[in-house]
């Protein structure tokens, strides 16, 4: 009932009703928690509103990225691409769209490591995945697709961690790395370890990799 009545618009999400490691929401009323009603829009405006974002944030992508992500219908996707004034590319060969103002190459970055919880956007942004992913979908995906805690190296999803009954942070690598990237994915584990101090947090969704046991 509640999923319901916060999909028509009628409450949110508030306060949360337990320390930071639980999900415990109370509901409210959106003029109460926002000030406000929230303001109604038509159908294809929202859906070309929620297109512009993803392209924003991840594109460029492919229709099935926008699709998947969206959860509508491909006709529904390419009107909202189409209203949104998006500029097919080519992605590596496959037909992809992107923001007309977001066409500019790039600059390369420094390699960069990261550790990414469970469900962490940068993960799950995507439906085509195998240029960051690699072959560790099996791994890092429970069998209805909620991604687990991910080990990124410049670009690309190398493994994933875990928490020892100490609460340390403990890298779970499915391929191998250079020294370099090595020291700083176990610079990153550390940083995370100190930030949480001993505070052991579960995966709500756990990848089949996460339920292997960290023994350090």
């Amino acid at each position: 009932m509640l999923t319901t009545l916060s999909a028509k618009g009628r409450i949110v999400r508030a306060s949360n009703n337990g320390g930071w490691t639980v999900s415990r929401p109370r509901w409210t009323t959106f003029d109460a928690w926002l000030g406000s009603e929230i303001d109604v829009v038509d159908e294809a405006g929202a859906r070309a509103t929620l297109v512009r974002h993803w392209l924003h944030s991840f594109g460029a992508g492919t229709l099935r990225d926008v699709q998947w992500w969206l959860g509508s219908t491909r006709g529904a996707v390419r009107t909202a691409l189409s209203d949104v004034g998006a500029v097919e590319v080519d992605l590596d060969g496959l037909p992809g769209f992107a923001l007309s103002d977001d066409l500019e190459a790039v600059e390369p970055v420094e390699p960069w490591a990261a550790l990414l919880p469970g469900l962490d956007p940068t993960t799950m942004g995507w439906f085509d995945r195998d240029w960051y992913l690699g072959p560790h979908r099996a791994a890092l995906f429970d069998s209805t697709g909620n991604g687990g805690s991910t080990a990124w190296w410049d670009g690309r999803i190398v493994g994933g961690w875990n928490q020892s009954a100490r609460g340390e942070m403990v890298l779970q690598l499915l391929e191998q790395v250079d020294p370099h990237a090595a020291r700083c994915l176990e610079q990153e584990a550390g940083r995370l370890t100190a930030w949480l101090s001993g505070v052991r947090v579960a995966p709500r969704f756990p990848s089949p990799l996460s339920r292997t046991k960290a023994t350090t």
